[in-house]
């Protein structure tokens, strides 16, 4: 019995033992829990830190930053309906081929790697300039156009140039020559354009070296503010170089029938005929002169002749003269620009022309479209070279610019009487001429460093 009562407290003893080393082992762990858990931690830190060090190296390098990419939305009007929708469709076009050209090279890049692309919104000003207002002020409000575009014709041009000054919208003008808008003292408007003030002013130098005998003109021209600003401009200095004006009377816009007009010119038996207006009237006018048998040896309209569809009068287009902002023959390029000590910009005239004749089914650009283009160029020029969007940078570039383009010369009166006015451009002087094969062309006839023919005088 005693042996069986010391088993036990042997067998208790060692139970006693065992639970006490458990205890032992609990109040181990919980003591070295802290420790352990630094350990871990530390060891964990560090196979992390590297892990996602490592991972976000690889991923960085693997993954550069994405190009950023802003739309900006050109906004102007076009004469899709109404007398000026001719030259508007062809300055359209071109201004158009503009856009598609950068948007398809991949847009204006800017030093921050921003790619910039244009889209545009345009409505149908009707030829009126009652809507101009109305469709410029919604272009400038309710689209919120980035940055202007001016329609067709120095007319409603002046309407667009209100609504681009009161809304603080830098706009390029093009299809616009009138001098006056630049002496409104507006600061958010610039002209691609030679100013109506030069306009035919050349004709006259022309005139005056083939025939220093001339002494009578007539001016014969539409009433809308660009025709009559550039025949006065010419009339004045036709005056100061001694000719005498024999006749110098405006028509209605909306003309079609000359025959008072020529009868006009016959009765005051001038040697020379200049004015004109726009593509309809001024071509209506040269076929009722032809018609008639009117003997002049020189006659100079704006606008119509550099058109490729005034070919179509025929006979009637022969021997006319016409100032272009921009022929197909003019040979601008970088070699003349580096002569000229200016910089160079965009395609070449060739390269301008291919472009335009394949996005426009073979069709023979105008200096509309030329304009239309240019005006395009002008705006990509002065982000290149604000290297930005923003508008206050943009106008600072456009204040700065001068350099060559197919179009020509490019730099803006910085004053505060004239400011915006076109002054680097100069005009060419085209006269419709024969091949060989007896088909109807253009040449360039002045000025002389850049003709391609000579004079038809006079022109019967």
């Amino acid at each position: 019995m005693k042996r069986t009562f010391t088993l036990f407290l042997l067998v208790l003893l060692m139970l006693s033992l065992v639970l006490a080393a458990c205890g032992g082992d609990t109040e181990d762990s919980a003591t070295d829990t802290p420790d352990d858990t630094a350990a871990d931690t530390t060891d964990n830190t560090a196979a992390d830190t590297t892990d996602n060090t490592a991972a976000d190296t690889t991923d960085n390098t693997a993954a550069a930053p994405e190009a950023k990419e802003v739309t900006l939305t050109i906004g102007f009007t076009a004469s899709q309906t109404g007398k000026l929708n001719v030259s508007s469709t062809r300055q359209v076009n071109g201004l158009t081929q503009w856009m598609d050209d950068v948007n398809n090279a991949g847009g204006i890049e800017l030093s921050d790697g921003t790619k910039v692309m244009f889209d545009s919104v345009t409505y149908d000003d009707e030829s009126n300039s009652d809507r101009v207002q109305e469709l410029y002020t919604r272009l400038a409000t309710e689209d919120e156009a980035d940055f202007l575009i001016s329609p067709y014709s120095s007319g409603l041009t002046a309407a667009s140039a209100v609504i681009a000054e009161q809304y603080g919208k830098v706009m390029i003008t093009t299809g616009a020559a009138s001098d006056s808008v630049y002496k409104q003292g507006y600061t958010m408007v610039y002209q691609a354009y030679t100013p109506a003030s030069r306009y035919l002013t050349g004709a006259i130098d022309l005139l005056r070296q083939i025939d220093p005998n001339v002494s009578k003109l007539a001016f014969v021209y539409e009433n809308s503010k660009f025709s009559t600003t550039v025949v006065e401009a010419a009339k004045v200095y036709a005056e100061e170089l001694g000719y005498d004006i024999v006749l110098f009377e405006g028509y209605d816009p909306e003309t079609t029938d000359f025959s008072p007009f020529i009868n006009k010119i016959q009765d005051a038996d001038p040697e020379a005929i200049l004015g004109g207006g726009h593509f309809q009237d001024g071509s209506t006018f040269a076929r009722q002169i032809s018609e008639k048998g009117v003997g002049i040896n020189f006659l100079t309209l704006l606008v119509a002749p550099p058109e490729p569809d005034f070919a179509d009068l025929g006979d009637a287009a022969y021997g006319v003269i016409g100032p272009s902002q921009w022929e197909p023959l003019a040979a601008f390029t970088p070699e003349s620009a580096a002569e000229a000590g200016l910089d160079w910009f965009g395609p070449s005239g060739d390269e301008f022309v291919a472009g335009y004749e394949s996005a426009y089914n073979g069709e023979e650009p105008s200096y509309h479209s030329a304009g239309g283009y240019a005006a395009g160029l002008i705006l990509q020029k002065a982000i290149v070279d604000a290297d930005s969007t923003d508008p206050e940078a943009v106008r600072a570039a456009l204040e700065n610019m001068d350099l060559l383009t197919f179009y020509g010369n490019i730099k803006f009166d910085t004053s505060a009487e004239l400011h915006g006015l076109q002054i680097g451009h100069s005009m060419i002087y085209i006269q419709w001429q024969r091949d060989a094969d007896g088909n109807l062309m253009k040449q360039v006839v002045w000025p002389a460093a850049g003709a391609t023919a000579d004079t038809i005088y006079p022109m019967e």
